[in-house]
This record gives C-alpha cells, structure tokens and sequence, in this order.
C-alpha cells in the first residue's frame, strides 16, 4: 500500500474512520457488498464511472482493515467473492447515517452549487 510522506495523525478516532472508510468509492462497494454484489465482476458493473484499478484497491485497502474479506475459490477459471466481516457490519450503520444526512442537506448543497 502507498505511504505518505507526512505521517497520519491516527490518535483521534475520526480520522481512524476517515482512514478507514473515505475513498471515493469505498461507501459504495460496502453497500453493494451489503445488497450481495459479492464478485468484483458484479461491484464493477455496479459502478461503472470508477476504475477497475482503483476499485480493486479500495477493495485491497478495505480487506487490510478487515472491513471485507475476500474468498478465493480454488477452480479453473479462477472465482473471487467479498464479503463484510463484523467490522463491515458495524460500519454500515455510520454509512447509512451518513447516507440519512446527505439527503436532508442535498436540496441545502444543490442551492449553493448551482452558478
């Protein structure tokens, strides 16, 4: 994984979750995950304007945190599927608030971004 020159100020539990979870992607694949989109096959159909690249690393990122774990089946040809651990469970319920905020402030946010 790709390490900054600054290091991260990882002593508050908000920018662990920022770490964790921010990406631009990373909401998204956990909530496709949720819905049972397992392969990365169906994740990248699922968001098709990303990158396979970089799904693939927010995928990796999200696997190193133990948010997903990822299942390699032994056959030919080879079968992958992403599944949330507990730790993918508990973080739903910050996504879903998150998720519950943006739509009461997106009238708010289209008002401000408009020419």
């Amino acid at each position: 994984m790709y390490e900054k020159k600054i290091p991260k100020d990882l002593s508050c539990g908000l920018n662990i979750a920022i770490e964790v979870i921010g990406g631009k992607w990373k909401a998204n694949l956990l909530a496709n995950i949720n819905k049972g989109m397992k392969r990365p096959s169906e994740l990248h159909k699922s968001i098709p304007q990303a990158s396979a690249r970089v799904l693939n690393q927010q995928l990796a990122e999200l696997e190193f945190h133990g948010i997903v774990t990822k299942k390699i089946f032994n056959v030919l040809p080879p079968k992958v599927e992403y599944s949330l651990t507990d730790g993918g469970e508990s973080v739903l319920e910050v996504l879903y608030a998150m998720k519950s905020w943006g739509e009461s402030y997106k009238e708010t946010f289209h008002s401000l971004i408009k020419p």
